[in-house]
């Protein structure tokens, strides 16, 4: 296979493990993340890598740490994943992006959906959220992982609140991913407009409503809480000094996911939310970026 093939690395073992596994399979890949499957239990470690890895080497490491931390030795899956030609297009606004199930492209794109994909169009504007950047990639990321498991309400209370919403490209994926309707919000008059725009092209129209305001006061916030889902991909700082807002408008047993924010600020922010009685479940780094995933 080609040597720019990207690859995935798997395993699963108990919460307690996670973060050493994690180390192990990160020394062989280009980006590493873990999840929480059962609470209180077992975590996935997933790693992707460009160019086929070393197995041998990768296997007999996680033997070894097994081994070291006295536990039977994880099944590791590794599988290449499928090439995706995006090199022609990248001359045009920005290249399609692929996060989880989600393929994100711009209007230019002339090329087909990649099969059991999600597609969100979204072009390049005046509002943050395109999905090349970090933040919003681990984001969309997080809601892939927590679509598997996590049940939304299509009517009445309980629904998605996408705070901060830029332009629109996490309520849209919410939207489209559980098919439910959505609340976007954002303090930014331009963010809202694009947002707008971006949920009729979308045909999503009956789905999204979307309203400029000041954060978690904004009346239509208020008006369809307590949330099951969350979004928040703000900054690191307005993320903490809100944990106390989010905590009240999601609803117990809910997740919520939170970006924006350095590698070297998530201590800050998890620590302004466990203040607040909301557990890590998932972090996601994708560069120098993290997204978190907090659950109440």
């Amino acid at each position: 296979m080609p040597s720019n093939t990207l690859w995935r690395i798997a395993l699963v073992v108990h919460e307690t493990h996670a973060p050493v596994f994690a180390d192990a399979v990160g020394d062989h890949a280009d980006a590493v993340s873990t999840f929480e499957l059962e609470e209180g239990g077992n975590w996935l470690v997933e790693a992707t890598v460009h160019g086929q890895p070393d197995e041998p080497r990768l296997l007999s490491r996680v033997a070894v740490l097994a081994q070291a931390v006295g536990i039977d030795e994880p099944k590791v899956v590794i599988e290449s994943l499928p090439m995706i030609d995006w090199v022609s297009h990248s001359y045009q606004g920005f290249p399609p992006i692929r996060a989880g199930r989600f393929f994100v492209h711009g209007s230019h794109h002339e090329g087909s959906v990649p099969a059991g994909c999600i597609p969100l169009l979204v072009d390049a504007a005046t509002a943050f959220g395109t999905g090349e950047h970090g933040s919003t990639n681990g984001c969309l990321q997080a809601l892939d992982r927590l679509s598997r498991h996590l049940p939304l309400p299509r009517r009445g209370r309980g629904g998605a609140l996408d705070m901060g919403c830029g332009s629109g490209i996490l309520a849209l994926a919410v939207a489209k991913r559980w098919r439910v309707p959505v609340t976007a919000v954002d303090i930014d008059p331009e963010a809202v407009r694009v947002t707008r725009i971006n949920t009729a092209i979308n045909g999503l129209k009956g789905r999204i409503r979307s309203q400029g305001g000041d954060g978690y006061n904004t009346r239509l916030v208020g008006r369809h809480k307590p949330y099951t889902l969350i979004t928040a991909n703000i900054l690191a700082r307005p993320l903490a000094r809100m944990a106390p807002q989010l905590r009240r408008h999601l609803k117990k047993g809910g997740y919520a996911v939170l970006a924006g924010l350095l590698n070297r600020q998530e201590r800050h922010v998890i620590q302004a939310h466990r203040n607040q009685g909301l557990r890590l479940v998932a972090r996601i780094p994708v560069g120098e970026w993290t997204t978190l995933v907090v659950r109440r």
